[in-house]
């Protein structure tokens, strides 16, 4: 019987002809299918899944010399990341029925190397949430805990990891929309340096802010995606030209290093963090110096204006964005008849877009008009010029920093969403990550004595993802012991 533990077991296997892409496809079409409830998929691609996975398994017959890095990996991808001729929708009503006619660079490169995507995946709509609560086509539920969230804005890419629905997911991450979720559903999320990975054909939130990342059930199954997605790409002028490592191979040479690592004193000891998660924190701590990492408290006084500065920023860019979601260009349009031109775009989008988008780009809208944008939007982006300038200099001094990943373990569904203020602040740990452009990975290290999972956040400097793997692997192994 077909069962999954890493990407790598799984090639051998193939290799071996011990199992065979259909036979995985068709596990994981099972799984989907006994799991309808958790409602991580908009949509399956299974007769197309099984029909790659046959192709793959003659290719692989006729030269197994030949097969890409993902041949016959399965993976889900959220539903902001475009797929060629596959319903793309944001999660929100806006975009229903809309198709796609090109692929994200991401899911191009995934399938060069011979991934098989089978489906589309739940999120919070335009990935603007904290738990997926905010989805057009319904919550989705966390498998450890069903009356608790998975986490947002990529909730179903998580859950679909977490329930073994897909080996790997594709999400998008603009101030912890992998990290998250990954953290409450007890897996790997990785959120890449700002322009280590094309966002071309990812749908834009706040385009200084929006990565893919990705979600995994181990650190080496998240490198090596990100590995094969990485890099170079004409059609995205943000992206950088810094040379992607060999992620894998590099998780295991230098074994022996010995880290210098910073850790915000404010943020172990902010009243928010859950008394379990930060005595947890500093027992890892004494367990990493122990092995002769150097860990020191770092203090970091601008801790509490990160959530604000992200909110103006991000807020401000998703009202540009989104504006062109008009029902004349693109989007919903209203089916009511006799309304001028004003009434026609207020109609379309007040009937589109949620809630939750609409107070984002409302708030966006005020801090970018004229009597306002001088003492919101344009105070905001010096507060993220100090913070930039400030990482720097932490990270002249230190190869690694770490911090919690949330405040508590993931809420039960209606907990925080009447009170957005406080949803807003559970935000605090890693929207640092974004508004800085540095790469940060969440690792599933702890259960509360609530029965949920939590996690550790590393973060490292621009682009050095090989060091944060690296590191994260060592931290999974002391784990494992």
């Amino acid at each position: 019987m077909f069962s999954f533990s890493s990407i790598e077991e799984y090639l051998r296997d193939l290799l071996h002809g011990r199992t065979t892409c259909k036979e995985a496809v068709q596990y994981f079409l099972d799984n989907i299918s006994s799991a309808q409830h958790l409602n991580a998929f908009l949509e399956v691609y299974g007769a197309e899944a099984l029909q790659r996975a046959a192709e793959l398994d003659q290719q692989r017959q006729e030269n197994p010399n030949s097969i890409g890095k993902l041949h016959g990996v399965v993976i889900g991808l959220k539903d902001v990341i475009i797929y060629k001729n596959h319903k793309l929708s944001a999660a929100s009503k806006v975009l229903e029925g809309y198709e796609a006619v090109y692929n994200a660079t991401a899911v191009e490169r995934l399938l060069a190397e011979g991934a098989i995507v089978i489906g589309r995946q739940n999120c919070d709509e335009f990935a603007m949430g904290s738990s997926n609560e905010n989805s057009a086509f319904g919550k989705v539920l966390n498998a450890k805990d069903n009356t608790r969230v998975p986490g947002g804005s990529s909730g179903g890419s998580a859950v679909a990891v977490q329930a073994g629905l897909c080996m790997v997911s594709l999400g998008s991450d603009t101030g912890g929309s992998v990290r998250q979720p990954a953290d409450f559903c007890g897996i790997v999320g990785l959120k890449p340096s700002y322009g280590r990975v094309s966002r071309y054909g990812l749908i834009a939130y706040a385009s200084s802010f929006d990565q893919i990342g990705i979600f995994g059930h181990n650190v080496a199954d998240a490198a090596l995606v990100l590995e094969v997605v990485a890099g170079e790409d004409e059609f995205d002028s943000t992206v950088s030209n810094e040379p992607v490592g060999s992620y894998v191979s590099n998780i295991k040479s230098n074994s022996d290093k010995k880290y210098k690592i910073a850790c915000f004193r404010q943020a172990l000891e902010h009243p928010i963090l859950d008394a379990e998660i930060k005595t947890s924190i500093f027992n890892t701590i004494e367990k990493l110096k122990s092995e002769g990492h150097e860990i020191e408290m770092v203090d970091f006084d601008y801790l509490d204006y990160i959530v604000p500065t992200y909110y103006i920023l991000t807020t401000a860019e998703a009202s540009s964005n989104l504006s062109r979601f008009d029902g004349v260009r693109y989007g919903h349009r209203t089916k009511e008849k006799n309304v001028d031109l004003s009434a026609f775009y207020k109609k379309s989008r007040s009937e589109g877009f949620g809630i939750e988008v609409q107070k984002r780009i409302m708030l966006g809208s005020f801090v970018l008009s004229a009597g306002y944008f001088d003492a919101y939007f344009t105070k905001a982006q010096k507060v993220r010029q100090l913070l930039k300038k400030a990482t720097k200099e932490i990270f002249s001094q230190y190869d690694l920093l770490i911090m919690p990943t949330v405040t508590a373990p993931a809420f039960r569904f209606g907990e925080k969403s009447e009170d957005p203020i406080e949803m807003y602040l559970s935000d605090i740990y890693t929207v640092f990550a974004n508004l800085v452009g540095i790469p940060a990975i969440s690792l599933p290290l702890y259960q509360h004595s609530n029965g949920m999972p939590f996690g550790l956040q590393v973060l490292a400097p621009m682009f050095k993802e090989d060091e944060m793997l690296q590191f994260s692997d060592k931290v999974m192994e002391i784990k494992a012991l």
